[in-house]
Order: C-alpha cells, then structure tokens, then sequence
C-alpha cells in the first residue's frame, strides 16, 4: 500500500538455438516485461520476427479478429480460461470468425450500395421535374447539353432572350436544362452564372429520371433488408461466440508477442541477451523456471541511487522500473483514477489508496444529497449488471461510481438533503431524528475544538446553503489546507528518497512553512488576535519559507538566483490560489442545493397548490417541470461535482508531490485477464 511493486533486473543470455524455447517460458511466467535493445553495437543487432506457419497463422488470424472486435461490441462472460483451452478454442473459431467477415463485409457492400443509390435518388429526383429520358441529355455530337439547378429559373426566358433563337431551353421550377450548339457555349455558361445555376452531374443509362429514382428506392429497400438480415446474423454470432472472441484475442496477441520478441532482444550470429524486469516477488520462480535454459542468468532487486540534483552521471541513462500496483480489491479500483495522470514513478507514493478515501468523499461533500446518492448507486448497480461490467475497466469504473454514490448518501444524510427537500422540517418523518441528532451534536458549537475553528453552526443536520453557510466555507478551506499540507508531506519524503533531506527540506520544507505560517497567520487575522500586516511568530514562518523557497529554486531547481528571487514570492501567491480552489467545494455544492430548491419551489410546490386547486392539467405540466429540473439536477451532479473533485485532486493536490512518468508494467504477452497465467 502507498508504493508500487517492487522490480528487479533479469539479464540471461543463451544460444541462439534455445531463443525459443526462452521467450516462450518468459511468456508462460506472465510476469517479464522485455526492455528494448536500443545500443546496436559491433557485431550485435537486434533479432527478427519469427517465420513459420505458425506465426503467419497467429498474425492473419488475429487481424481477422480484431476486424470483428472493430465492429462488435463483445464482452467475456465465461471468465479466465486455460492456455491450453484458449488455443483449442482459436482453432474452432477460426471458421465461425470468417463467417462473421463475410456478415461483417455483406453489411459494408449494402451501406455503400445504399449511399450511391440515395446519390442517385437525389439526382434523379432534382431531374425529374424535365420529364425526359436520360439517354435524350447526351451522347450528342455538335450539340452540347447543360442542366442546372436554379431558384431563379422562372428568369430564364428573360437572360436568355438575346439566344433564344440559337438554344433549346426548358425551365421547370428550380430547374434550367439548355441545349446549343458549341458556338454558342460560353454565352449558355455566362447566362447560367447569371442566374446563379449550379450544374448537376448527369447520369448515364436510360429511362425519366421519376423512373430510375423509383428502382433506386427500390435497391434502397433491398439492400436495407439484407444489411439488416446480416446485422441479426452477426448480432446472434456474437452472442454466441462473443466470450471466446475475447479470449481468443488475448491468446492470439500473446502468441504473436512471442514470434515478434526477437526484435527486442540483442542477437549476435551465435547467442542473445535479454534484459527485463521482473516483479521482486517473482525472481524466485522466474530464476528456477529459466536457470536450466540459459547459460547466463542474473536477477537483482532494483535499489535507488539517492542521486542529487545536478549529477549527471551514467545511471541516467538506465531505464527505470515499470510500475505495477499492488493494492488490495478495495483500493485496485481507483487505479483507474490514478492512471488519468500516468503511473506515478518508479520509488514515490502511490496515492491510490487515499485516492479511494477522498475522491468520493470530496464528491459526496459538493453534491451531498442523500436522494441523487441514490439514485447514483442504483445507476451504478444498472451498469454492474451489464455486460461490460465484466471488463476490468468496466468493473471498475462502476465501482468508483457506486462509491461516489455511498459517500454522496453519506453526506446528504448529515446535511439532512434529499432531492432538494430538507428533511429535518416540521412535515417530515425525521423531524423528530433531526432534532434528536441536532442536541447530540449540539454542544460542538461551543465546544473548545468548535470555538478555536470558528464552527459556530456546525451540528446535525448541517444546513450548508442556510444557517451554517459559513462554517460551509471554513470547513472548504480546512479541508484544503490539510489536503495540501498533506501533499507536501508526501512530497517531503519522496524528495528526501530520491535526493536526500537537504533537497526535501529546501523544496518541500519550505512550502510547509508557507502553508502553515500562512495559514495560521491569517487565522489569527481572523480571530483578531493580530493585525493582517504585523510581525507574528506565524508571519516570520512564512517569510523564512518564502527565503528556502528562493534558494530551493536557485540551486536545486536550477532557476538560478535571478529566477528565484523573482518566481519566490510569485509561487507564494500560486499557492494562496491552490488553497482557495478549495472554495468551490462550498460554491458547487450551494449551486446544487439551490437548483434542487427551484425545481421544488417551481415545480413540485406549485403542483401541490394545483391539485389543491383542482387545476388538474396543471397538476401534469408542475409534475413535468418538477420531474425535468430533477433530471437535470441529477446529470449536472454526476458531472460537474465529478470534475470540481477530480481537479483538486489532480492539480492542486498532486502537483505538490505526484511524477506521473512511470511506465506501465506490460509483461511479454499481456497481463493475463482472459488467459491464464503463472503469475
């Protein structure tokens, strides 16, 4: 928890011969991920694809299901199946998979044959106010034919006055058609500008164009009937055979990792090397599988450096681990999250397991309404139930949904919320619990720990866009200021890691000092205990931080001290910004509680007076506006909560301590999802 997986460095080298057989048994551990051999020296190159019957058989048959994958939206319902089941399952879908081509291609022949006879229905269409056969509009030699669209057709006879004698015109509404001789062509073209015509593209064959737009229709109907013939046939394919296409896949690009990996790895005429990481956990099993195959084998834990700033030396050239999480079933979820923003480095804090604790929190604090949590974990249960589901990244992004919704619950039962409606008020049910919870928690108000924190009105049910709107927003800023003092206590301790504590103490020391000298200097600004502009022991804090600030840029940044003496006080105020973006927990919630309060007011209210009245048809529209500013209340909130959460997570508090440039750990063939592996 709070740190990747451990990796260690596996060389092994072998004969050529026994290529293989090793990267095969790689594969079958699941656990390798194969670094590429980039130095090309003398002698060495890297090693070629595999050609055999075999690899070409993978290779062709896992474009064909990609093909299909492209197309069908499928999903594994059977679960994990053995390697050795898989690939007896590709060898029997591989007829079935070219019958899902030949739906897949019958389907695209009819779209394309439907949009060139839809072209056609609307040429034929545009010409057939003319009443002429298409064959009479061309294949005239000494006579050239122009037909072309017009609203200004009924000006014809007018621009074309002056020819008249020397042209054949015909000008039904919106349509001009003109024959003449060559002669007389640049004057038909200079009329037909007048009039604004564009020309139409004519069509060969024969027969009225009313004639031929009716067969085109026709051939529309047809091939519509077969797409959608075929469409059913590869629908009831892949229900069928939907699951094993996805295991299949997974099997197919396993074997093709396998025939393409020499072109990873350093080959000389006689033997090769490979270079990997292999989880720590893993070495043993990885070592005793692979050290009677190689003759070479070499297994060592990764071990940072503690390198400081400004060494350049060789090991920077070394590639760093790949990252892999290791959290538990509970947490592994809001990987999902944590992967919007890259995988952290290789040795730093791996902050999903807090991710699952304040993502939702903070969500369920905006939106804090206990009726749209609901309605969020019954959306989130729908979607579990649905086939995608099944996917890990399906799976899991329902998962971090369903925990929005909890949380959301959460909080809107403390803040006694429900739709808009506050539950506490003298018609409810839970007046009477409200008022039980509300002498419970009563005394805090006054309490030590109430008082020092200025929470004059906080007690249950908190009445966040009403009595206790301030202690809404003080609350916002606490929370924001102990989320970022957080973070940079996380950063303090990756820095001191990777360049020791001088570095931490300089980059993230002093930002703790900004923070909290800030902090509680303005706090007691606020209490009146001091003056905003006066010397306080917080006040000299802060400036301390701001002087560690300056020279952490000047030298450890390499901003020099020009740079750090100017972006010192300049970053001082980025953070006052970072901790005040905290204020739109109070601000997005407050916004929600007021849309939810309108759709109440305007439309369930004046329902209730409708139907009291007896206006029973206004009774349906106030039930209509009340349902429909609901519905929109609900969207907004799963929306706009989600994103006001996510950015304080993401740019404010994880920019203090977060390098998401780790590299994903991909093992040689994939990591086993659909196919079974050793790991």
């Amino acid at each position: 928890m709070f740190s990747t997986v451990p990796m260690s460095r596996m060389t092994l080298a072998a004969p050529v011969d026994a290529m293989a057989d090793i990267v095969r048994a790689c594969s079958e551990l699941g656990c390798v991920h194969i670094e590429d051999y980039t130095q090309f020296e003398e002698g060495i190159g890297i090693g070629h694809a595999v050609q055999s019957q075999d690899a070409d058989r993978v290779s062709a048959m896992l474009v064909k299901v990609r093909a299909i994958r492209s197309t069908v939206s499928v999903f594994n319902s059977k679960g994990a199946m053995s390697a050795e089941n898989a690939k007896s399952t590709a060898e029997k879908l591989e007829a079935e998979v070219d019958k899902a081509l030949a739906y897949i291609e019958s389907i695209r022949e009819a779209e394309a044959e439907i949009a060139n006879l839809e072209d056609q229905v609307r040429i034929f269409d545009k010409l057939a106010p003319l009443n002429i056969s298409l064959d009479l509009l061309s294949g005239y030699s000494g006579v050239e034919v122009y037909v072309a669209e017009t609203a200004n057709s009924s000006k014809a006879s007018k621009v074309f006055a002056d020819i008249k004698n020397d042209v054949e015109f015909m000008a039904p509404a919106g349509l001009v058609a003109v024959a003449c001789a060559p002669n007389k062509a640049a004057e038909v073209q200079m009329a037909l500008a007048e009039l604004n015509a564009k020309a139409i593209q004519l069509p060969s064959g024969e027969g009225k164009p009313a004639e031929r737009a009716n067969d085109a229709r026709q051939g529309i109907e047809k091939a519509q009937k077969s797409m959608e013939s075929d469409q059913k046939k590869l629908d009831a394919w892949a229900e069928t055979h939907g699951s094993d296409l996805v295991i299949v896949e997974e099997y197919l690009q396993r074997e093709d990792a396998i025939f393409t990996s020499p072109t990873s790895l350093a080959v000389s005429n006689q033997a090769f090397a490979l270079d990997a990481w292999v989880p720590t956990g893993n070495a043993g099993k990885a070592r005793s599988k692979l050290n009677k195959m190689v003759s070479h084998l070499e297994i060592e834990e990764h071990v940072d450096d503690h390198h400081h700033h400004g060494d350049h030396d060789d090991h920077h050239a070394e590639p760093e681990p790949p990252i892999a999480y290791q959290n538990g079933s509970t947490a592994e979820p809001f990987e999902l999250v944590v992967d919007l923003v890259g995988r952290p480095k290789y040795g730093t804090f791996e902050p999903t397991g807090l991710i699952m604790i304040t993502l939702p929190l903070l969500y369920g604090l905006i939106l804090g309404d206990f009726g749209y949590g609901f309605v969020i974990v019954l959306l989130a249960l729908w979607l579990r139930s649905l086939p995608f589901a099944k996917e890990p990244m399906g799976k899991n992004a329902t998962t971090v949904l369903l925990w929005m919704g909890i949380w959301c619950m959460f909080w809107g039962f403390l803040f006694a919320e429900g739709f808009g409606f506050i539950w506490d008020e003298a018609w409810s049910p839970l007046d009477g619990f409200y008022a039980w919870t509300k002498d419970l928690t009563y005394g805090f108000k006054s309490s030590e720990i109430g008082t020092a924190l200025g929470l004059g009105h906080t007690y249950i049910p908190f009445h966040r866009a009403d009595g206790a709107l301030t202690d809404y927003v003080l609350l916002s800023v606490y929370i924001g200021a102990f989320h970022l003092f957080l973070g940079f206590i996380i950063g303090f301790f990756n820095v001191m890691k990777g360049h020791g504590i001088v570095a931490a103490f300089f980059e993230k020391g002093s930002w703790m000092m900004i923070l909290g000298g800030g902090f509680l200097h303005i706090y007691g600004f606020m209490k009146g205990n001091n003056e905003l502009l006066v010397g306080t022991i917080p006040a000299y804090v802060l400036v301390a931080g701001v002087l560690l600030l300056i020279v952490a840029l000047a030298v450890f940044e390499g901003f020099g001290w020009a740079g750090g003496i100017i972006m010192g006080p300049i970053e001082t105020f980025g953070l006052l910004a970072n901790t005040l973006s905290y204020l739109r927990i109070m601000a997005v919630g407050v916004a929600g509680v007021k849309i939810a309060e309108i759709s109440n007011t305007m439309g369930f209210a004046s329902m209730v007076d409708a139907f009291s009245a007896g206006d029973y048809h206004l009774v349906v529209v106030f039930f209509l506006l009340w349902i429909g500013i609901q519905t929109f209340a609900i969207a907004l909130g799963l929306l706009s909560p989600t994103i006001h959460a996510a950015r304080l997570h993401f740019v404010e508090w994880m920019g203090k301590f977060y390098d998401g440039s780790g590299r994903v750990f991909s093992p040689l063939g994939g990591q086993p999802l659909h196919v079974e592996g050793e790991s």
